[in-house]
């Protein structure tokens, strides 16, 4: 059966079989089928990113001004908490989980993911650890406040909301490692003939490489917060210094954690981009094989720099250095990628429809981002910039400019294959350049904040900050609105209708023609394309 078969009886179902392909709500309810699951998972990770983003707002609404105007201290840090939790754990990661769904089988050849129940399943594990998430603000005690990291000692004394936070990571966990599975032996096992491992698209290959990693660490974080639960209730001393455990050995379990999953919610978004510049800038990825070392090297290095996030505990020295350096050595293969998507620009025939805003926005402020990391590697640095918002302005460059804006970039480049309609280029313009000017004005004040000594997670300040964060406020709201603008403006016209995608809706992009020398290898093409 040919892939365009297999397609045709995914999208209209055969005549003869039409029982088989259920409507309404049972199609989503019981979807084995790769595209439905990932339709799934975006919208469940579209409603996530307003619930944090409402949260964020909160946060900035609480900080326009110095002294307590609208929340408490505890339930200020409840909103901290719950705002990292569900963004990372609600919308970044499912939301790649569901580009990987759409468009791994797609670009290997193959009929379906590996496992369509089991996809089912870790999808349907979501939609209830959210519930648990928003429902531990209406227990007693509130929501956990201590921080999306819940660090020992204080998660051990927090109210009911925690174990709902704990339960509700445990399904995620679980939802994370069985869609890994499933990637992994999708891309190992079903590509078609001829599409070789070094023939696949970056993304598969971001892919592969980010499902072995959430194999080899959601583990890790069960094991940390088991561990905090069974402190908790049933007398055990983990983390308890008075029964003879140790709260800093809960920052090292978690940090190598946390340290592999912020590259977990990096690497996909370095797929997508992988994929975006070729193919506006009218020639082959440069490097193709180098961005797969690359990805890899990232990858393993990721293991080795957790207690980066620790410097101020009280480490040896020797420690310390060794951290130190391994940071900076992860900037090695990280600036190949970006020297190679340079490269990959480099003599162009470059046009700028949206996907190409966005990845080029996305180079540079990841970069931004990448240059504040190495930074806060610098151990005597660090000790100074440790829990200040130049931490908050740092990996907020990371996740929004980086994984944000690459989701944003993928959204636009494949939405003409998903819905068949093309979106508005015109609106999604204006949807790029709101997001990057108000992200910007949100949070690159914050490097200054940080560099005079605010801390995070604080719901008021002594009145020096008063207008940085007044302008971080603002403009947390216009990148808010941005997003609002993208739901109403660009999204839903393109579900509902719009002019319908070419099957190569990015062949005469711009009114350029181009033609492919063909056949062309999966990944590239043999020659630049010309153009007329």
């Amino acid at each position: 059966m040919s892939i365009s078969t297999v397609d045709h009886a995914h999208d209209h179902g055969h005549d003869d079989h039409a029982h088989d392909h259920p409507h309404g709500l049972q199609r989503w309810l019981f979807a084995t089928n790769h595209k439905d699951i990932g339709t799934l998972y975006l919208w469940f990770a579209f409603t996530m990113l307003f619930s944090g983003g409402v949260l964020a707002l909160m946060i900035r609404t609480e900080l326009f001004q110095p002294g307590l105007q609208f929340f408490q201290p505890e339930f200020f840090n409840q909103l901290t908490t719950m705002h990292g939790v569900m963004m990372v754990f609600g919308a970044i990661m499912p939301a790649f989980v569901g580009y990987a769904n759409w468009m791994i089988p797609l670009q290997i050849g193959a009929s379906d993911m590996a496992f369509a129940r089991m996809n089912n399943f870790s999808f349907w594990l979501l939609p209830p650890a959210a519930m648990l998430l928003v429902i531990s603000f209406f227990v007693p005690g509130g929501a956990s406040a201590a921080g999306w990291t819940m660090y020992a000692p204080l998660s051990t004394q927090m109210g009911m909301g925690q174990d709902l936070a704990i339960f509700a990571l445990h399904l995620m966990g679980a939802s994370s490692i069985m869609g890994s599975i499933n990637i992994i032996v999708t891309i190992l096992n079903m590509r078609a003939p001829g599409m070789t491992l070094m023939k696949m698209p970056m993304f598969c290959w971001t892919w592969l490489i980010t499902a072995y990693l959430l194999i080899a660490v959601m583990p890790v974080l069960a094991g940390a917060i088991t561990m905090t639960l069974t402190d908790r209730h049933f007398g055990t001393s983990f983390f308890n210094a008075a029964g003879g455990g140790d709260p800093v050995m809960y920052q090292h379990i978690f940090w190598f954690f946390g340290h592999p999953e912020v590259y977990i919610m990096i690497l996909p978004a370095f797929g997508i981009v992988s994929q975006i510049l070729p193919a506006f800038a009218r020639k082959p990825l440069f490097g193709y094989a180098s961005m797969v070392y690359a990805t890899a090297s990232i990858a393993i290095l990721s293991f080795i720099v957790w207690a980066h996030h620790m410097f101020t505990t009280g480490m040896p020295v020797t420690s310390q250095l060794f951290f130190m350096y391994a940071t900076m050595l992860i900037a090695v293969p990280t600036g190949v990628k970006v020297f190679n998507w340079i490269a990959t620009m480099w003599k162009g025939s470059m046009t700028f429809e949206t996907p190409m805003l966005f990845a080029v926005g996305f180079i540079f402020v990841f970069t931004m981002g990448g240059f504040t990391g190495l930074i806060l590697a610098v151990t005597p640095i660090d000790i100074q910039l440790q829990d200040t918002y130049y931490v908050v302005a740092h990996f907020h460059y990371v996740l929004v400019a980086g994984s944000l804006f690459a989701l944003f970039a993928g959204f636009y480049y494949w939405s003409p294959k998903w819905t068949g309609h093309m979106y508005s280029e015109t609106r999604g313009k204006i949807h790029f350049w709101n997001s990057l000017f108000w992200f910007n004005v949100t949070f690159f004040p914050m490097h200054f904040l940080g560099l005079a000594g605010m801390p995070r997670r604080y719901a008021d300040y002594p009145a020096q900050f008063t207008d940085f964060n007044m302008l971080a406020s603002i403009g947390a709201f216009g990148f808010g609105l941005s997003q609002v603008y993208f739901l109403f403006c660009v999204v839903i016209p393109t579900i509902r209708g719009g002019k319908k995608a070419l099957d190569k809706p990015w062949d005469g992009a711009e009114g350029l023609e181009w033609t492919v020398p063909s056949p062309a290898p999966f990944h590239t093409f043999e020659t630049p394309p010309t153009v007329k």
